[in-house]
């Protein structure tokens, strides 16, 4: 899957030759994969020798560890909206298109990645909000088909449903469930099927926003 870059990274940054943008993608790719099992303070030549490429190489293209960060958050962002809309623009069905999406964005471990937002990263970059605002779009497109076609209940938001997605990414402490991933798309589809209309339940509170996830509120 491609991820689109957003319009201030691309005129911010020259063209790289292709040998350069794959290593950078490879260098992307693999601290992705290790800051999700071992956290954000893995050694970056750890990164650099998954990634398959030097440390001079890594540091050519990301300066410091927040850099990497920025560049890794940026990509799971970019990456999970590629996935609302290929669900969108593939499935006939709005609600099918709604479990097909749930079930990709959990591969982008988006809850092991959360803890990333608070090593020093730029939470207001303007890529970053481009990235959030892309996927918030995303997302409320798929939201918006399922609620048209009267199959998903109205009274939830884009929010509440990338709570449930990060919550069942997110890993455990401790080490005795290390098997936890196994279960993660069963409980995934339980909470899709608490998605449908008619509601059983009147749910409290009010449905939650992306920006009410960022204020904290």
């Amino acid at each position: 899957m491609t991820v689109t870059p957003t319009v201030a990274a691309t005129a911010d940054r020259p063209r790289l030759r292709a040998d350069a943008q794959r290593n950078r993608e490879r260098i992307v790719a693999a601290a992705r994969e290790i800051m999700v099992e071992h956290g954000a303070d893995v050694p970056l030549d750890e990164v650099a020798r998954r990634a398959g490429v030097g440390n001079a190489t890594l540091y050519r293209h990301f300066p410091d560890r927040a850099d990497l960060i920025h560049h890794v958050t940026l990509s799971v962002m970019n990456r999970t909206a590629d996935r609302a809309e290929d669900a969108l623009a593939t499935e006939g069905d709005a609600f099918q298109a709604l479990r097909v999406f749930v079930h990709a964005a959990v591969e982008e471990r988006i809850g092991a990645l959360c803890p990333l937002l608070s090593d020093g990263v730029d939470k207001d970059h303007p890529d970053l909000l481009a990235a959030r605002d892309r996927l918030e779009r995303a997302v409320e497109a798929l939201m918006g088909a399922a609620r048209e076609s009267g199959q998903l209940r109205t009274d939830i938001a884009v929010g509440d449903l990338m709570v449930a997605i990060t919550q069942l990414t997110r890993p455990l402490p401790g080490n005795g469930c290390t098997d936890f991933d196994r279960f993660v798309h069963r409980h995934l589809q339980l909470f899709l099927d608490g998605l449908t209309a008619p509601a059983r339940s009147e749910l409290p509170g009010v449905a939650a926003t992306l920006d009410d996830l960022r204020q904290g509120r």
